[in-house]
């Protein structure tokens, strides 16, 4: 390897973009891999072998939901014995107890869950499964009995962000040790729900302020990290850290990318685990240099005194709001765009959307006249 590319931090292992829920801030494509296209156990054994060899530390078991591979409890012991951190992404849902203590035994470190809401109605209504919040707090009472750090991911938006207090109780109460409160990332099925999902400029300010009063009183009690969204920024935050500086993502058809939206960006050609060695996609592949360090950066990026903070930003965002992945991130306030961003934010938070267009394979939204306005308006944008 280079002296001057370092191994990355962490891989995330997408295993399936199979998932019992349908929430529409889903991280995945909107062009879902079906289950007959994923790795093999022994592809993803291979995968994770080629890990530990380049240097990675943490994998991260993700999907979709990775439970529904029935071979979880091997995936993570294999990955227990290569030496690496094991952390697992789930709703919760993909796993009876028995199940979900094999996988422990297998060398499970820790455990991410996500929760829609704090409010069983409303939760249901996000994931499209009434019984979810239910279900989850069942789980982590299972992870409490095993002694496992546990972290709560709460997504917020417009719809759930009155109930911030209620969701950092609920970690508190389940014996969380992290909350990640994480606004919505506006790539793939966020997009398209985009309308739905905006916050007003006055909520992110309260829930700003709120996580802030909340880290100092609950000191040593629960760690909060908090995401703001792009969308109201002065600044792109590291996307990922950076394109290809600190993460590998495996998709679950093979294909390794920079980031879980990178597929976004369709003049790129993305090598297959399958195909090539980890390392030589991490140090050589033409996708991950196409954005590597900061050489590839336009004005004003190329001679900004950021340009090594924030490495440009975000690519997938760039492309899907101006429409090209090479244009400044326009969550910069210096990007020729950043007006037009902060137009769509303000348009969708007041827009009287409520209903979600739910991720599912080929969905077929039943739009309303203003929500397909709102849709036709970005395409525009980004045209």
């Amino acid at each position: 390897m280079s002296e001057s590319l370092a191994p990355p931090l962490a891989i995330l292992a997408e295993l399936t973009h199979r998932c019992p829920l349908q929430c529409p801030y889903c991280s995945n494509p909107l062009d879902l891999v079906a289950a007959r296209r994923e790795l093999s156990t022994d592809a993803w054994k291979r995968v994770i072998d080629e890990a530990a060899t380049l240097g990675v530390l943490q994998i991260h078991f993700s999907g979709g939901e990775p439970a529904v591979r029935r071979d979880l409890d091997q995936l993570v012991g294999h990955a227990c014995r290569a030496g690496l951190y094991t952390n697992l992404i789930t709703s919760g849902l993909g796993l009876d107890r028995p199940r979900f203590l094999a996988v422990v035994g297998a060398g499970l470190d820790h455990v991410q869950l996500s929760i829609q809401d704090a409010d069983a109605a409303t939760a249901g209504r996000i994931s499209h499964e009434p019984r979810s919040l239910d279900r989850k707090l069942q789980f982590a009472g299972w992870v409490r009995e095993a002694g496992l750090p546990l972290t709560i991911n709460a997504v917020v938006h417009r719809q759930n962000l009155v109930r911030l207090d209620a969701m950092l109780d609920l970690a508190l109460g389940v014996g969380a040790s992290r909350i990640e409160i994480a606004h919505v990332q506006y790539y793939g099925w966020a997009f398209l729900n985009r309308a739905a999902l905006m916050p007003t400029r006055a909520q992110i300010e309260a829930a700003t302020q709120y996580v802030e009063r909340a880290r100092a009183e609950l000191a040593g009690r629960i760690v909060i990290d908090y995401v703001p969204p792009d969308y109201y920024a002065r600044r792109p935050k590291a996307c990922m850290g950076g394109w290809g500086r600190q993460f590998i993502n495996v998709a679950p058809s093979g294909r390794a990318l920079p980031c879980h939206a990178a597929e976004s960006i369709a003049e790129l050609q993305f090598d297959s685990v399958l195909e090539h060695p980890l390392a030589e996609i991490w140090e050589s592949s033409p996708a991950f240099l196409k954005f590597r360090g900061t050489s590839w950066m336009p004005e004003p990026c190329a001679s900004c005194d950021r340009r090594e903070i924030d490495w440009g930003g975000c690519r997938c965002q760039a492309l899907a709001l101006t429409g090209s992945s090479r244009k400044t991130d326009p969550a910069c306030v210096l990007s020729p765009d950043h007006a037009t961003l902060t137009q769509l934010a303000e348009t969708d938070a007041a827009s009287h959307v409520t209903d979600f267009i739910y991720r599912r394979p080929n969905p077929l939204p039943q739009a309303s006249d203003e929500r397909s306005g709102h849709q036709r308006a970005a395409g525009e944008a980004a045209g």
